[in-house]
Formats: structure tokens, sequence, C-alpha cells
């Protein structure tokens, strides 16, 4: 009888829950004896011993469902070895509980501190296959993770939507896109929404420069100009802070967010009406789009693979349009990039995207 735990881990997005209903058919259609245990909000599941025995019911009618059903929560890896508040060993706990159930393997799946956590984990002598979940797609050893797409749907969707509204009333829109510390989402939700300035953590960008692309279009006629703005960008001279000082600018930042902020200098250089849209969590939410269906329900198979294979100690990853299995501790605590002089940047810039730069 094999015993397998699972969780998800860190903020939810779409398809979570097809990539489980992946890991448990391919296993379940093994035909080995097998028993799932799911813990409840993440790591905190584990770390507490809260947790259900799962059946094939539980898998059942949820490959469309968005969220996840076991629940999820944020458990910072840089806080994972300290004791909680009353004094518990989190990494021992979840050792421990792990033990208990006499588990053979745990199927972890979240983004870039969750993987982080997987590797602890498997350090400490415990079997663990672990999947690639995060709307940022900012996981390094792998080209692509589920949810990203769905999140560029719902982004673009949004940049589809501003469009029109823009262009009666002749305004300048930006439109907020979430990915933490990266660009990915922002330029692609950018790029299919037909946004003329796309604003992305890797390249600090110039308000000055950003004016002159807006004031460009009005010399064009354009009546409008659309700004996909990533939550993490910066300008070039915010950039030259250390780390230390630019967390004090933002941390008294007159307005919530960067947005605002270019949105004042713009009014103020140009003259032009702004108006900022934040999408905000609905990016993450409602059904996994088909492209995220096939796409986690290939790598939660993949996952069942590994785990009948006894083979612990990877991320399954998509890599060169296959998936494939990469080492945790080749991939833990590792940011992916966009890359200023990538391929795609360079294509953006021919289609006349400024950058800020």
């Amino acid at each position: 009888m094999m015993r397998i735990g699972m969780l998800t881990s860190g903020g939810d997005c779409q398809a979570l829950n097809a990539a489980m209903r992946g890991v448990v058919k391919c296993i379940a259609n093994s035909g080995e004896e097998v028993e799932f245990y799911g813990f409840l909000n993440g790591y905190k599941g584990l770390i507490y011993s809260d947790f259900r025995m799962l059946t094939s019911r539980d898998f059942s009618g949820i490959l469309t469902k968005g969220g996840t059903i076991l629940g999820s929560s944020r458990t910072p890896f840089k806080t994972i070895k300290d004791p909680d508040e009353n004094g518990l060993d989190k990494v021992e706990a979840m050792k421990q509980n792990y033990y208990k159930l006499k588990l053979d393997c745990l199927v972890i799946l979240g983004g870039n501190g969750s993987q982080k956590t997987a590797n602890l984990l498997s350090e400490e002598g415990l079997n663990i296959v672990s999947l690639p979940k995060t709307i940022d797609n900012d996981l390094w050893g792998t080209d692509m993770t589920f949810g990203f797409q769905s999140a560029v749907d719902i982004a673009t969707g949004v940049i589809d939507n501003i469009h029109t509204t823009a262009d009666s009333h002749g305004r300048v829109f930006i439109i907020e896109v979430m990915g933490h510390k990266v660009g990915w989402l922002t330029l692609n939700a950018g790029l299919a929404g037909g946004a003329d300035v796309v604003l992305i953590p890797e390249i600090p960008y110039d308000i000055d420069k950003v004016c002159n692309a807006i004031r460009a279009r009005d010399e064009r006629g354009s009546r409008f100009t659309i700004i996909a703005v990533a939550e993490g960008a910066i300008s070039k001279k915010d950039a030259k802070l250390s780390k230390k000082e630019y967390k004090e600018k933002v941390a008294n930042r007159k307005y919530p967010s960067v947005s605002y902020e270019i949105a004042e200098a713009i009014q103020k250089k140009t003259g032009h009406e702004v108006r900022v849209t934040v999408p905000g969590h609905m990016q993450r939410g409602g059904a996994p789009d088909p492209y995220d269906r096939v796409f986690a329900s290939r790598l939660g198979a993949e996952a069942g693979w590994l785990v009948l294979k006894k083979q612990y100690g990877y991320m399954v990853a998509y890599k060169n349009r296959e998936i494939v299995k990469v080492p945790l501790k080749d991939i833990a605590g590792k940011l992916k990039s966009v890359a200023p002089d990538a391929g795609i940047i360079k294509e953006a810039k021919a289609l006349g995207v400024c950058f800020g730069d």
C-alpha cells in the first residue's frame, strides 16, 4: 500500500486542482494500491498535522475548477526554521508528521518560496516530488508554470476592455499587472492586448521616455495610450538606490502602488488625463483556460510516474516543449527573469512597444 501526501502552498492560481487530479489519476490507473492524504492550507497543514484522507470522489469534476480544494497559505521560507509562537520547530514537526503517517512521498505544488521549502525537506530526507505553480512564471528550470497562461488571458481581457473606453475618452490608461519581481505576465499580456508602453522590473524606465512615447502617439493622431505596468516596475532613478533605501521609499510612498506614481508624473508632464486600473487578484481566479488544463494534467501525470518509479527530489518541468524532471537542488532559490536583450523584447520594440528605456 502506497501512502502519498499532497499540499498546495503559496498564492493560489488556476489549474492547481487539474494538476492534483493528474497526479491522482496517473497513480490510481497504474493499479497500485494507494492512499492519498491532503494537507490543508499549505505547509501549515503539514506542520500542525491538519489533513484529510482523499478519495477518487474528491478529484471528480475538478479539472475546470479554479483555486485549490486543499486550501493554501503562505509560509515564508525565510522564517521556516524559526520556531512558531509556541516554540514549535516547524521543520521537525513537518518531518514527524510525514513519518507518523508513514508516507512514501509528499507531492508539493507551489511557487518560488514553496520550492525552496520542498528542497529543504528533500535535504532532510523526505521523499519529495514537486510541481511548478505560479502566475508569475518565474521558476528557474522550467519554461512555463501552470496558472501563467490563464492569468495572461485575464490580464489581456482587461487591456482589451480598456481600449474602448480609452479611445472614447481620449485618455491615457495604466493597467497594473501582477507578477511580483518579474515581468513575464505584464510582457505577454501587454503584447497580446496591444499595449503601447510596457514597463517591467527587468528594464528600469525613464518617465520622460514614457511621456515622449505618449506625445509621439498624439502627433500621429492617436486619441489614447495604453500602458501595461508590472507591479514591480521600477524607475531608473529608483534602481540606483540601495535595497534598504528603496524599501524605505516604497514604505513611505504617497500612493498604494507604482502605477499611481507613474500616473501622477504623466499627468503633470503631459497634461493628459490618466486613469489606473488594477485587476489584482482576479488574475489568479476563475477556471483555468484550456491550455492550463492540458498543461497541468500533463505535469501531474509526470509527477505520478516519478512517484511510482520512486524518483524523488525532483520538480516536474517544461523544457523545449517536453515535460521533464529537474533536481530540486538545482532550481530552489533561483528566479527566472526576463532578459532585457531577450528575443521577445527585441521583437516587441520592432512592433513599436516602448519600454521606457
